[in-house]
């Protein structure tokens, strides 16, 4: 039976599936849980995932759920997946698992976090909050600090510092794209600092086209109604600031 991949695009650890099932040819039929219209709080989605999130995978009769863990099993249980992804040398293994498990508690808790509470919260209906935003953005800076220091030290192009990326490349850069939807200000003054991050990030979507992109898309449509709900949001400030200095009659 064909491998089901339960996934909404706009969340980064399906974005990274999917991108990881495309690039090593996994043959896969792509199901879409609409975060937005809360299809994964379904009693149908909860038969395939308890945890109510995505994404999940159906392989036969194994049922999966994590991304981290998905990762690690496609690349273990599907042939021709090549080796760097996810090395079958035990002490490689081992590092690309330590940077998986820091990633929950630093990296995906600063970012995701960071941006629920200045861009996506109003958009999910969820309440923001600045001091809870202020706050993750202090770990997702220090967490691209570390990631700078520790793994991308030297003239590294990827985590490993290998010349070709693994899964926990993909993982970690498919998390930092989110960024792409703040204002480019913001974006700037975030990642701006980290040259190797950004060098890094470069590096992965490079070695995953066309994939990445494809799979991106639906990030880039979003970062587009953002950007036009800015600007209009400023032209109605400068308008009401117009009124107010002009004459009400002329």
């Amino acid at each position: 039976m064909k491998l089901k991949v339960y996934a909404d695009r706009m969340s980064q650890p399906s974005r990274a599936v999917i991108i990881f099932c495309k690039a090593n040819g996994i043959d896969f039929d792509e199901i879409r849980i609409d975060i937005s219209k809360r299809q994964h709080l379904t009693p149908e989605y909860k038969e395939i995932n308890p945890m109510k999130q995505v994404p999940a995978i159906v392989d036969g009769r194994f049922r999966l759920f994590e991304s981290h863990a998905i990762l690690i099993y496609l690349a273990c249980a599907f042939p021709g997946v090549l080796d760097h992804w996810y090395p079958a040398d035990l002490f490689r293994r081992a590092k690309i698992n330590s940077v998986l498990d820091w990633h929950h508690s630093n990296l995906r808790g600063g970012a995701a976090t960071y941006m629920l509470h200045t861009v996506l919260g109003p958009a999910l209906g969820v309440k923001v909050n600045p001091e809870v935003a202020a706050k993750a953005e202090k770990l997702l800076t220090s967490s691209l600090s570390k990631i700078e220091s520790i793994w991308l030290k030297g003239n590294s192009k990827f985590l490993m510092g290998g010349l070709q990326p693994s899964i926990a490349d993909l993982s970690l850069v498919c998390e930092l794209m989110q960024l792409e939807l703040l204002d480019e200000k913001d974006r700037i003054r975030i990642l701006g600092p980290h040259k190797k991050v950004e060098q890094w990030i470069e590096n992965t979507k490079g070695a995953t086209r066309p994939h990445f992109d494809e799979v991106h898309k639906v990030l880039y449509k979003a970062k587009a109604r953002f950007q036009e709900q800015r600007s209009m949001g400023v032209n109605r400030e400068i308008e009401s600031t117009i009124k107010k200095v002009l004459p009400s009659k002329m």
